[in-house]
C-alpha cells in the first residue's frame, strides 16, 4: 500500500475520534452536573440531547454550506473550531450557558462526520468502502471512549471545568494532526437537483431507520445503564463510571477486522451479526453482577458499531450522486435516534427501572435484524458485484 493511501485511512481513524470526541463527553458526569447546577439527573442529560438535536437539525444542510471548499480543509477547520465551545463549556456559570455551548458543539460536528463519510466515497470504491469506512467507525468508538473517560477522570480527581479545558486540547491536536495526515482529494462535482433525487429510495429509508434505531440504543444503554450502576449496590462514582467505557475497546479491534473480513460480503450480513451480538449483550446486563453488565456492554457497543460501520458502508455505497444528501438524511435520522434514546428511556426507567431499559433497547436492536432481513437491498443489481471487486 502506498504511504498516502496509509496516511488517508490514519487520517480519517482521527476524524472519527474528533467527531465522537466532545458528543458524549458529560455522559458520565451527569450527576456531577445535577449536584453542580441543582438539578435532576433527568435534566443533566439534556446536555446529551442538545447536542445530538443541533447535529439532527445541521446535518442535512452541512453539504450545502461545504461543497465549494476542499473536503481535507472542511473537515480539519470544523474539528479544530471544536475546541471553542468545548472551553467555553468550562467557563459556563449556569446549566443554560453548558446547554448553549453544546447546541453549538453539535453544530460543528456534523461537518466532521458527513465530510468524512463523503470524503470516503469519492476517494474509494467497491468493497474497499466498507473496509475504510470501518476503520473510521473504529475511530469514532476511541473518539467517543476517550470524550467520556477523560471527562470522569479528570471530574473525578480535578474538577469538570478543567475536564473540558483537555477535551479543547485534544480537539486541537487531532485537528492539526488531520490537516497535516489527510491527502486533498481530487475535486469533486457539485451536486445538483439530481443529486438530492434518490435520497428518498426503499432501501436508503431502511439505512435511516437503522441509523435511528442503532444510536438510540446506544445512547439509552450507556445514560441508563450510568444512572443504574451509580445506585446501590454498585455505587460507582465518576472515574468508574468514566472507565466503564473502556468496552468500547473491544469495537476498536473488532470493526477494523470485521470490515476487512467483510470487505467481499453484502453489508446485510455485517448488519445481521451486530443486531444479533447487541441482542446477546443487552440481555447479559440483566445479570446482577457487575462483571456480567460490563461484558454485556461491551458486546451490546461493539453490535451497535458494525451496524453502523454496515450502514455508513451501504448508504456510500448505494447512494450514488445522491451521496451527499443520503449521508445528511441519514445523519438527521441517526441523532434523532440519540436525542429520543436519551429521553424516552426516562419514562421506563421511572416505573421499570434498569429491566424496562434493556427490553427496549433490545426491541430497537430486533429491529435493527428485521430491517436487515428484510428491507436491506442493493440499489441496483450491480452493487453486489461492484462490492466483490
Amino acid at each position: 500500500m502506498k504511504p498516502h493511501l496509509h496516511c488517508a485511512r490514519l487520517a480519517l481513524f482521527l476524524c472519527g475520534c474528533a467527531a465522537f470526541l466532545n458528543l458524549y463527553a458529560t455522559q458520565s458526569i451527569l450527576q456531577v452536573f445535577a449536584a453542580q447546577f441543582g438539578i435532576s439527573a433527568k435534566a443533566a442529560g439534556w446536555s446529551i440531547t442538545v447536542t445530538t438535536l443541533a447535529v439532527a437539525i445541521t446535518a442535512p444542510f452541512v453539504s450545502h454550506l461545504t461543497r465549494r471548499f476542499e473536503q481535507r480543509t472542511v473537515i480539519s477547520v470544523a474539528a479544530l473550531l471544536l475546541a471553542g465551545p468545548a472551553l467555553m463549556t468550562a467557563y459556563a456559570d449556569s446549566f443554560t450557558e453548558v446547554l448553549v455551548w453544546r447546541f453549538v458543539e453539535g453544530m460543528l460536528i456534523p461537518i466532521v462526520f458527513a465530510t468524512s463519510v463523503a470524503y470516503i466515497g469519492d476517494r474509494w470504491s467497491g468493497g474497499t468502502v466498507t473496509e475504510v469506512t470501518s476503520l473510521y467507525v473504529a475511530g469514532t468508538v476511541l473518539g467517543g471512549f476517550a470524550g467520556r473517560f477523560v471527562t470522569g477522570v479528570v471530574t473525578e480527581y480535578v474538577g469538570w471545568r478543567e475536564a473540558f479545558e483537555w477535551l479543547a486540547v485534544l480537539s486541537l491536536m487531532v485537528g492539526g494532526f488531520i490537516q497535516f495526515l489527510l491527502p486533498a482529494n481530487r475535486p469533486r462535482v457539485k451536486p445538483g437537483r439530481a443529486a438530492w433525487s434518490g435520497v428518498l429510495r426503499k432501501p436508503l429509508l431502511a439505512a435511516y431507520a437503522v441509523g435511528f434505531c442503532v444510536l438510540f440504543s446506544q445512547v439509552a444503554a450507556f445514560t441508563y445503564a450510568g444512572l443504574y450502576l451509580g445506585l446501590p449496590p454498585f455505587n460507582l462514582g465518576p472515574a468508574a463510571l468514566g472507565a466503564l467505557y473502556t468496552v468500547f475497546l473491544l469495537a476498536l479491534i473488532v470493526i477494523p477486522i470485521a470490515g476487512r473480513l467483510s470487505k467481499a460480503r453484502p453489508q446485510a450480513e455485517l448488519l445481521s451479526i451486530a443486531a444479533v451480538l447487541g441482542v446477546f449483550g443487552s440481555a447479559l446486563t440483566l445479570v446482577p453482577s457487575l462483571w456480567c453488565i460490563v461484558v454485556g456492554l461491551a458486546l451490546s457497543s461493539t453490535g451497535v458499531f458494525l451496524a453502523q460501520a454496515a450502514a455508513n458502508a451501504f448508504i456510500t455505497a448505494s447512494a450514488g450522486n445522491s451521496k451527499a444528501g443520503a449521508v445528511g438524511v441519514y445523519l438527521t435520522c441517526y441523532y434523532l435516534g440519540g436525542s429520543c434514546g436519551a429521553i424516552v428511556p426516562a419514562l421506563i426507567w421511572a416505573r421499570w427501572g434498569w429491566a424496562g431499559c434493556v427490553g427496549l433497547i433490545i426491541g430497537l436492536q430486533l429491529l435493527i435484524l428485521l430491517i436487515a432481513l428484510v428491507g436491506w437491498r442493493p440499489v441496483n443489481p450491480g452493487l453486489m458485484s461492484a462490492q466483490r471487486s
